[in-house]
């Protein structure tokens, strides 16, 4: 495993800013840019047409990006100190947790490190943005948590020969793959390294999973018995199918928890 910090500039960031943006977008997706940008006007933009609130967004964000250009630069270098510090028991935690040698894989995978507060990720490209305010221990704990998901991919592409293209949100698939992260994360050589867990340092997943039920059960319960009873091939399978079968409560309870109608 390898993986590299990249300042991928401004016109990387506002497409991927305002891929949040939209008008179906819930606020639990769109919100986070305000609260970390001051300079841009909530109410305006609220009042806008959303191509023009989109624009508006644009012209102001790459009005900042200059002040903040500097520091991002300055986090890249700490952020690969560290990440060469903790590669080594990242991937073996990786390796155990998936039955596969990590370090014959992903020797490709790159971090952009932008202005984007939602961090998307790209499996089939090997690839995840790293919010800039991040610490160092920070952006680890945020590369851990996106590495699950890119050998998570790999194991279960291999397995179920599938699209790439069926991992993304919304798909159950995508909810799966998030969900799963907190059992893998557990293991103390990830967990001792990651600032953001357990949940009462914020937590490595979703919040909407910490309350959520499946057939009268916590979901991540669920899951956690599943995870340390099986071969990843069968947890794969069988968290699937439970989530398959419960699949209109877990995205009822997301629809609730992230304010939509």
């Amino acid at each position: 495993m390898e993986l590299t910090f990249i300042n991928p500039g401004i016109d990387y960031m506002i497409p991927a800013i305002l891929a949040f943006q939209n008008e179906d977008e819930s606020d639990f997706w769109s919100e986070p840019l305000y609260r970390f940008y001051p300079q841009l006007d909530k109410h305006h933009a609220m009042a806008l047409p959303v191509e023009e609130r989109k624009a508006y967004i644009e012209s102001t964000l790459r009005a900042v990006y200059p002040t903040l250009e500097e520091t991002i630069n300055e986090r890249l270098t700490r952020y690969r100190r560290h990440w060469a510090t903790c590669k080594p028991q990242i991937t073996e935690a990786l390796s155990d947790a998936f039955s596969i040698d990590c370090a014959e894989i992903l020797n490709d995978m790159r971090a952009f490190v932008t202005m984007n507060p939602i961090e998307p990720r790209f499996p089939l490209e090997h690839r995840f943005d790293i919010f800039y305010l991040n610490s160092e221990r920070g952006a680890i704990g945020e590369a851990i948590h996106e590495m699950i998901h890119l050998v998570w991919f790999q194991v279960w592409n291999r397995l179920f020969g599938d699209s790439y293209d069926e991992y993304e949100r919304p798909s159950m698939k995508w909810i799966l793959s998030e969900m799963v992260v907190e059992p893998i994360m557990a293991d103390p050589r990830l967990s001792e390294i990651n600032p953001y867990y357990p949940r009462e340092n914020g937590g490595c997943i979703y919040p909407w999973f910490f309350d959520m039920k499946a057939g009268g059960k916590l979901i991540l319960d669920t899951m956690d018995e599943m995870y340390k009873s099986q071969s990843i091939a069968d947890f794969m399978k069988n968290s699937y199918a439970y989530c398959l079968t419960h699949e209109q409560e877990i995205r009822e309870h997301i629809r609730i928890a992230e304010g939509q109608r």
